[in-house]
């Protein structure tokens, strides 16, 4: 038996919900700016007031619920996860260093042979 999501259609309400974010925060942002003369303090209030606004209409709108499950899923699914054991990290980290200096090592070597194949032996171009 298979299982189908089901997207739920926007309403018009919740078009309306995001509608008001977008114009809570481009006030917030605009307030934030007509005052400045009232000093950085009254700008910064002003501003988190606004963005405090426009994240709680969003967070009551249908795609806000959907956001907060999905992190909700995203963070069971992060408790699932078998971390490695500090020797295990250890260990990956040494194979890695060393294939590192391994591959440098040969590509350096590479870089050498051609050198000396081409210039000292085809073209003679070594002073």
């Amino acid at each position: 038996m298979t299982t189908s999501q089901v997207e739920t259609v926007s309403t018009g309400a919740d078009k309306a919900k995001l509608a008001a974010v977008a114009v809570l925060v481009v006030a917030a942002v605009a307030a934030f700016y007509a005052f400045s003369k009232q000093g950085p303090l009254v700008q910064w209030t002003v501003l988190l007031v606004g963005l405090v606004a426009a994240v709680t209409v969003f967070l009551v709108s249908e795609p806000g619920r959907q956001f907060i499950a999905f992190g909700r899923d995203a963070w069971r699914e992060a408790k699932k996860v078998v971390w490695p054991s500090r020797k295990e990290t250890v260990q990956m980290t040494l194979y890695v260093f060393g294939f590192v200096v391994v591959m440098a090592l040969f590509l350096w070597l590479t870089d050498k042979t051609l050198e000396w194949v081409f210039y000292d032996l085809i073209l003679g171009w070594r002073k």
